[in-house]
């Protein structure tokens, strides 16, 4: 396992009592002064949940299923791998992807805060900056798996990363049986957010079907 604590973690995702209260709070205070342009609040945000989503990490993923010159330049240098297909910016400066294989299945966990690689997964989700996940996914990781659906056989070893304002991380899945002939835009529809935190696998092309029904 990764250990990092002796990296200095920016603040941001901390977790505080009543977060979501405080930043509503905050938020139109700041539009009542005048300080905050509520529509450029609006487009920052979106950008972030849809256009600098988990979309821009699975389509890194579904090319390096496909073009083994792509996976790997991702290993070695995932920050300009990721780059060469334009995602880039802050809190991804120094990106670090892992391959996931079946001998070793890689999740990723910031213990002392919540830094997480926004230009290839966009905001974390809310368990991710919890105090449980931060301190579970290290002491428990299979544990925490299973909570997540995620059972890895015993002879597969699970490897905890903790990401740090230095480093960032993503895991890249095991791409799923059956996708032999599909296009990189199919591919990346069966990669998930979390398959790419490690604590989800990729869809298999059944359950990609499944969540298409109505």
């Amino acid at each position: 396992m990764s250990k990092s604590h002796d990296h200095h973690h920016h603040g941001e995702g901390s977790e505080l009592p009543d977060i979501a209260l405080r930043v509503k709070s905050l938020e139109s205070l700041l539009i009542e002064k005048g300080y905050v342009d509520p529509e450029a609040l609006d487009v920052l945000i979106e950008t972030y949940e849809t256009k600098v989503g988990p979309r821009n990490g699975a389509a890194v993923v579904a090319r390096s299923w496909l073009d083994e010159e792509f996976r790997k330049q991702l290993i070695e240098d995932a920050s300009a791998a990721a780059g060469s297909l334009g995602f880039t910016g802050r809190q991804g400066e120094h990106l670090v992807a892992l391959e996931n294989t079946p001998d070793t299945h890689n999740m990723v966990v910031c213990t002392l805060c919540s830094c997480y690689p926004w230009p290839v997964l966009g905001l974390p989700p809310v368990w991710y900056k919890s105090a449980p996940y931060r301190s579970r996914a290290v002491a428990d990781p299979r544990g925490v798996l299973e909570e997540f659906g995620v059972n890895m056989p015993d002879e597969t070893a699970v490897r905890v990363w903790d990401s740090t304002a230095e480093i960032r991380y993503m895991v890249i899945p095991m791409r799923p049986e059956g996708t032999q002939d599909w296009s990189e835009e199919d591919l990346a529809q069966l990669v998930t957010r979390d398959s790419m935190i490690g604590t989800g696998l990729a869809l298999t092309p059944d359950q990609l079907e499944a969540a298409k029904t109505p």
